[in-house]
């Protein structure tokens, strides 16, 4: 009994070492997801130069999805290892499948080799240092919960920036081999460090660490979050891996094509800090559904009419900047609507559904492609139409948190505003007095509130 009230008072740093914390994560991202977003300048070299015979441009497209796919699909696996041996355990696994993965890569000579290694095997290390760091930055704050979530998601397009030019250059200079084995040993030494530095706060808060929790999918709440979650990955995965491909087929030479890339990167190293500094005071789950609103919005507008470099270089960076916006609040709203003891359950389920859209978003978008007789425009208006999709089913979700709160603070007997959203729900035998009225769900759509 003492040690549940010791859980239920225990209160994150909101700073001080947990900036430490956030910071390590940042770099993990950028040596994880920012490695794996320099698969454009990869699948360049494979199309131009013919390395693996008999490979199809399907084929390469499978490549980068699989890596993301593979990425999610170990996560219940990774929340297990979290929960058997701690989240440095499941951080080093990571460390050495990526390394492995990379220097395997060097040595491929054939496609299915490709598949098993920058696929497959780099995309099970990044799934373990994900799934291991992901809930790092929830655990060590609360105000500043969002804000220390777009700094830490901020490192993967910064990465990408910084991997997407260091690879060609190395491509270039001196092999497609040296450059995986060189990348390779970049990111063991890195992630290794981080790995020994990171620490979590599972046992401070009771963290339920079940790799499938199925009562979970009995709340409407989740399935909207899962609804949100696929679309945005429906739209991302297009916009992460289309853009220099589209840059050539409007004209534009290949090199314009990888620096269109590179500037979408920076676009997201540049735009999920703001997006989550604002969060927490605009609230995280009206400031992700507006932000993929206008990643659809972008798509639609300006992208349909891309076809000048300036333009283009335009929309990478303005669509770079809300594109990733799941990425940069998946965290903090999960936290938000689920709670933090179901946390890491959720957020396993989560990723194991992704599997699908990250694995086939890219290729149904060629083949959209190959419908259109080489024109993106259905392939855009997919992205565009996905990524409001997305926010709509977000904005449902809001809707519900809205009377959650107004139910706890009736049972409660406070203001709305006093209720902590994180923590466990309240029953009204555990309430003070009976819910009075609450607003109209259609009203709650409609109504200001920061959630």
């Amino acid at each position: 009994m003492k040690e549940q009230e010791e859980k239920k008072v225990d209160e994150p740093p909101d700073g001080g070492i947990g900036w430490l914390m956030i910071a390590c994560c940042s770099i993990l991202n950028a040596h994880t997801w920012g490695m794996n977003s320099a698969y454009g300048v990869f699948l360049a070299f494979y199309l131009a130069n013919n390395v693996f015979p008999g490979a199809t441009r399907l084929h390469y497209a499978f490549v980068g999805g699989l890596s993301i796919a593979q990425a999610l699909i170990v996560s219940p696996i990774a929340t297990m290892t979290t929960r058997l041996y701690g989240t440095r355990t499941t951080l080093l696994i990571g460390v050495f499948l990526q390394t492995i993965s990379l220097i395997g890569a060097s040595f491929a000579k054939s496609i299915w080799q490709l598949f098993l290694s920058q696929g497959v095997c780099f995309g099970w290390g990044m799934g373990f240092l994900f799934v291991g760091s992901v809930v790092i930055a929830p655990q060590w704050f609360t105000t500043k919960r969002s804000l220390a979530n777009g700094v830490s998601a901020a490192g993967s397009g910064l990465g990408g920036l910084v991997y997407s030019l260091a690879a060609q250059a190395m491509i270039r200079n001196i092999s497609l081999a040296w450059a995986f084995r060189i990348l390779g040993i970049i990111a063991c030494v890195v992630n290794t460090c981080c790995a020994i530095i990171i620490r979590d706060r599972n046992k401070q808060i009771g963290s339920s660490q079940l790799s499938f929790d199925y009562r979970l999918f009995k709340k409407l709440e989740f399935l909207g979050l899962l609804a949100f979650g696929i679309l945005s990955m429906l739209g991302y995965i297009v916009l992460l891996f289309s853009l220099p491909n589209y840059a050539r087929t409007v004209g534009m030479t290949a090199q314009q094509g990888s620096i269109i890339g590179a500037v979408f990167n920076l676009g997201q190293g540049l735009g999920r800090p703001p997006i989550g500094y604002f969060s927490d005071s605009f609230g995280r789950v009206n400031m992700a559904a507006s932000m993929t609103f206008l990643a659809g919005f972008f798509s639609l507008v300006v992208w349909m009419f891309a076809t000048s470099f300036g333009v283009l270089v335009f929309f990478a960076v303005i669509g770079g900047c809300v594109a990733g916006t799941f990425w940069a609040i998946v965290g903090p709203v999960w936290t938000e609507i689920m709670g933090l003891v179901d946390l890491p359950s959720s957020l396993s389920i989560t990723w194991l559904v992704l599997v699908l859209p990250t694995t086939f978003s890219e290729p149904i978008a060629l083949e959209l492609v190959s419908f259109n007789n080489g024109s993106y425009t259905g392939a855009i208006f997919f992205t565009g139409f996905m990524y409001i999709g997305a926010a709509g089913f977000l904005w449902l979700v809001r809707a519900w948190k809205i009377g959650q709160v107004e139910r706890q603070a009736a049972l409660l007997h406070v203001s709305p505003t006093s209720v902590d959203p994180t923590a466990p729900a309240v029953s009204a035998e555990d309430g003070k007095g009976p819910v009075g009225q609450l607003t109209p769900f259609l009203r709650r759509l409609v109504k200001w509130e920061r959630v």
